[in-house]
């Protein structure tokens, strides 16, 4: 496929998905800041359990950078017990909060300031925040125009039979990056409508007959086919 054709079939399965699962309001938060936490806490977690530990730092008005430099790492694993990995991640929050004292005394905006590319860098430097995480910060909480790629996003992708040569984080960013108008509303939109497709309907074991993209999937052809 030429590159008008991917970026046609790309807005078409976003059209789709848009007018099957409708607007996802995606990232659930507050504000930007418990945007962060929440990324750093989905890592390898399920969303109604991140949402019980941001619950317990709500309750515990931990919920600010200075509030988790404070805490004690032992404290801070307990009220993020519900998501997993409990003492990485409370080490993972204490980090960016230091981080985020040390070079921007807090000041968010002041760091949100900075372009795309320089911000996802940074963030790549703090202890905890690999690739994904990072563009989830860039794209929710910064509301700058990054995709962020998961398993989903590459299973959805790659049964429909769009999938780029090279089988990984980059090259799935820049399929979409490269095909789609920058725009973080449009990014925002369509990770979570992907996120919705792969929980929903492109499953490990995927309900073909139920799926709105079932007629432009080579994935579908072949499990439907008599």
């Amino acid at each position: 496929m030429d590159d008008q054709s991917i970026a046609q079939a790309l807005l078409d399965i976003y059209r789709r998905l848009l007018a099957h699962f409708g607007p996802q309001h995606w990232w659930p938060a507050q504000e930007p800041f418990e945007v962060i936490v929440g990324a750093i806490l989905t890592q390898s977690a399920a969303w109604g359990n991140v949402e019980k530990a941001i619950a317990n730092l709500r309750a515990a008005e931990a919920l600010s950078p200075g509030a988790l430099r404070r805490l004690p790492r032992s404290k801070l694993a307990k009220l993020v017990h519900p998501c997993g990995y409990y003492n990485a991640k409370a080490l993972k929050l204490k980090s960016f909060a230091f981080w985020l004292g040390n070079h921007y005394k807090d000041d968010l905006d002041r760091f949100f300031d900075n372009d795309t590319g320089d911000l996802r860098r940074q963030l790549l430097s703090i202890h905890g925040i690999g690739r994904e995480t990072a563009d989830s910060i860039v794209l929710y909480a910064a509301n700058k125009p990054i995709f962020v790629i998961d398993a989903y996003t590459r299973r959805v992708i790659s049964r429909i039979g769009l999938a780029p040569e090279k089988d990984s984080y980059a090259a799935y960013q820049a399929f979409f990056t490269e095909h789609l108008p920058p725009d973080a509303e449009l990014f925002n939109e369509y990770h979570a409508l992907l996120v919705c497709q792969g929980k929903n309907v492109c499953r490990r074991h995927p309900l073909c007959q139920q799926c709105c993209l079932s007629d432009i999937c080579q994935f579908a052809a072949t499990n439907l086919s008599p």
